[in-house]
């Protein structure tokens, strides 16, 4: 067997985490989101519609609740604190309505839902106890494989209820458990990076809606 010296197997280690110009960094980290970009293009008209659908029934009195994965949680946190808090004092307050795992569902504070494995039932009880028949549940996972999320999708169809399921690479759990489904074929870092810009988006497109339903001229009477 040839011997391989301690400088050889140091070289080779030292070959595997080559130091990348920062430039080259960006770039590369630019060119792995590309197909997750490419994904949220297929999927424009759908996150069109979705906004101007929350906006319809948002208006109706409907409510929404959000919910994350984990590691999707920060993305469905910024989009619930976007709706609360846009455009607050030119229109009347939305009931946009987010739980934490391990809180009883009538304290649960407004924040995104953080589902971690192990609190699917929690989730499911938060659901059932504020979501009602016309209302919108919005998931957000880049694995789409949460039992929480999945619980808590099957527990507002029951209700009546619509889901709509922002995940990772199909097919997946989630999105086969959802109405509507926009799948991200990714990594999961870049998954989550597309969320975000997802969530971004349809926030956008509920703001032109309701902003067209509000000085639309009511048809005569």
């Amino acid at each position: 067997m040839k011997a391989v010296s301690r400088l050889s197997r140091t070289r080779a280690t030292d070959a595997q985490f080559e130091v990348k110009a920062p430039v080259d960094i960006v770039l590369e980290h630019l060119r792995q989101v590309g197909p997750a970009l490419a994904s949220l293009r297929n999927e424009s008209s759908r996150l069109a519609g979705w906004g101007e659908e929350l906006a319809r029934r948002l208006l109706s009195g409907n409510r929404l609740l959000t919910a994350g994965s984990a590691g999707s949680a920060a993305e469905v946190q910024q989009f619930t604190a976007e709706l609360l808090g846009r455009h607050a004092g030119e229109r009347r307050p939305f009931s946009v309505i987010a739980l934490r795992p391990g809180v009883a569902a009538s304290a649960a504070p407004v924040n995104a839902i953080e589902i971690a494995q192990g609190h699917a039932e929690e989730a499911a009880v938060g659901v059932r106890a504020h979501i009602r028949s016309g209302d919108v549940l919005l998931v957000v996972s880049a694995s789409g494989h949460r039992h929480a999320l999945l619980e808590a999708a099957t527990a507002a169809r029951a209700a009546g209820a619509t889901v709509w399921a922002v995940t990772g690479a199909a097919p997946n759990p989630l999105a086969q458990a959802a109405d509507e489904s926009i799948c991200i074929n990714a990594p999961k870092p870049q998954v989550r990076e597309a969320q975000l810009i997802a969530l971004q988006a349809m926030s956008e497109c509920l703001a032109a809606a309701l902003h067209a339903m509000a000085t639309r001229p009511e048809p005569p009477r």
